[in-house]
């Protein structure tokens, strides 16, 4: 997968984390589990920066992952802060394909990609559920290079 460089204008939400101590493995890295614990608190932050997204939560439908795939680039050491940057490849009926990154915030270092498929789901009924019409949508496609 090709190599990103640091661009505030490539995503549509960014979210910052700091790296906690419990986040460590035995090499004094950040475990690579935990980095998937980060990408989906940056989704989250997603979701709910996005009214039509947000609101549908209060309707019992939800974002509910099926697929992650993780390019680990660097390692993340305690302590840092992290940039993450969250926005979408494609939106289907049901489906959403999500796209994000983490970098250094100081040295905009690139650390991990993560491609992410979900489906919007109907926590009732349990089962797939139409994904919200939403009006800025165009805003949050990450147009990637490669």
């Amino acid at each position: 997968m090709a190599r990103l460089t640091y661009n505030p204008d490539l995503f549509y939400h960014w979210h910052t984390i700091k790296t906690r101590f419990r986040d460590l493995d035995p090499l004094h890295h950040v475990n690579n589990a935990v980095f998937n614990s980060y990408f989906e608190e940056a989704r989250i932050h997603f979701v709910e920066s996005v009214p039509e997204l947000a609101n549908s939560f209060e309707r019992g439908e939800s974002f509910v992952l099926v697929k992650c795939t993780v390019e680990y680039i660097k390692p993340i050491i305690y302590p840092q802060t992290l940039l993450i940057g969250t926005g979408c490849l494609s939106v289907g009926n049901s489906s959403v394909e999500a796209f994000q990154a983490i970098f250094d915030k100081e040295t905009h270092a690139l650390h991990a990609i993560a491609t992410t498929t979900g489906v919007w789901f109907d926590i009732k009924k349990q089962r797939p559920t139409r994904v919200p019409e939403v009006a800025n949508l165009e805003e949050m496609l990450v147009k990637r290079d490669g």
